[in-house]
């Protein structure tokens, strides 16, 4: 092995001891919140509606039904899943957090309601993200250990690439027949550098969520370098006409809007910050359940006036890819066979760890007296 390919080994198998044991774990959750909607929606009953030839109950309307639910709470966020699903409302409540009310948009029955830290799937999510530490902190460990991994997938496949084509076939398989300390070599070696392409995919999108240079970095690479400027103007609402009263609530008109403006929307998203400058926002989803391709407004929220229209296809490139981050980090950019893709890719990162731990100690416990037969088998040779 020349001296490259060892300081190659040293930097991988060091690299490997620092961030295995957060890879394995932001792995393992990744491939179970991959398909947590599936999962949820054959579950619970409340996650669907039957759809009723009416329009959706206004969001003043949903609002008040989560306020009466909790009292004391603020609601700043309203989703409509789609038509065959229920309405949601984030509230949050004093002394205990954020609690997901979900109601039925047509006739406004409260259908479910829960702590949504205590919802089974957003646990997964907080370790995937945080590693259940405070946000700030487990934010920038799971960061790390993942830039560490984009190291380990580079220089691993710099340690496996085979020199000689002849090699290369044999490479490319796994030697199920093998003594089992080769299947884990293979397993570690083959199956890792099939889902190197996947992983880094996985792994960048991942750091976009924890590093704002990274999101800004696929932003400006999308781009090309050229600037937006529309699409990062933060527009605010116009304070001195805060005691305007109007005949529909602006929440109400700003829904209104947006649906007859993105009449192929699926899902909307009504925000509010409650601040005295914030505007109200909605987002127009072309899709139910899913993040990108959206259009989005906002509004004055005292007055009703559109401050800001982008629709999606005059977005930019980077601006579009930072919108379907999240739907291609899990997969379901490309539907079904896309989550199963990245399935199988997360649980390879999680078995890599493992794999190279027991290759590592595999060869702390290798007998020196091989190395000793093999040089007196070759002076033998030698000598006769």
């Amino acid at each position: 092995m020349t001296i490259f390919k060892r300081s190659i080994l040293f930097l991988h198998r060091w690299l490997g001891f620092i961030s295995g044991l957060v890879v394995f774990v932001v792995s393992l959750t990744g491939c179970l919140f991959c398909f947590q909607d599936e999962i949820q929606d054959a579950l619970y009953d409340y996650r669907h509606v039957t759809i009723e030839p009416k329009p959706y109950l206004p969001p003043s309307a949903i609002k008040q039904k989560a306020l009466r639910a909790f009292p004391g709470s603020s609601v700043n966020y309203i989703y409509y899943y789609g038509k065959d699903r229920p309405a949601g409302a984030l509230a949050n409540v004093p002394k205990k957090g954020y609690y997901t009310v979900l109601i039925n948009p047509y006739n406004g029955k409260v259908l479910h309601s829960e702590l949504l830290s205590g919802n089974f799937f957003v646990v997964v999510e907080y370790i995937h993200l945080y590693l259940l530490l405070p946000p700030k902190i487990g934010q920038m460990v799971v960061g790390v250990s993942v830039l560490i991994f984009v190291a380990l997938m580079i220089t691993g496949i710099i340690l496996w690439w085979p020199k000689r084509k002849s090699d290369r076939k044999r490479s490319f398989r796994i030697k199920w027949n093998g003594r089992w300390r080769r299947v884990n070599y293979d397993l570690h070696n083959v199956l890792g550098f099939y889902a190197s392409a996947i992983s880094l995919i996985l792994a960048i999108t991942g750091l976009s969520m924890s590093f704002k240079w990274v999101e800004k970095g696929i932003y400006n690479a999308g781009n090309l370098g050229k600037n937006y400027p529309i699409e990062k103007i933060d527009f605010k609402s116009d304070s001195l006409l805060k005691n305007r009263i109007a005949t529909i609530p602006v929440i109400d008109r700003a829904l209104i809007h947006a649906q007859q403006r993105s009449a192929d929307a699926k899902m909307f998203l009504i925000s509010d910050d409650g601040t005295p400058l914030g505007t109200i926002g909605v987002t127009a989803y072309q899709r139910s359940m899913r993040f990108g391709n959206n259009d989005t407004y906002q509004f004055d929220r005292y007055t009703g006036k559109l401050l800001k229209y982008l629709p999606n296809e005059k977005k930019s490139t980077g601006l579009k890819l930072n919108d379907l981050n999240y739907d291609i980090h899990v997969g379901q950019v490309a539907g079904l066979t896309g989550k199963i893709i990245a399935f199988l890719a997360s649980l390879i990162c999680a078995s890599l760890p493992i794999t190279g731990l027991i290759i590592y100690l595999g060869k702390k416990k290798k007998p020196k007296t091989r190395k000793v037969k093999h040089y007196v088998d070759r002076r033998q040779r030698i000598t006769s």
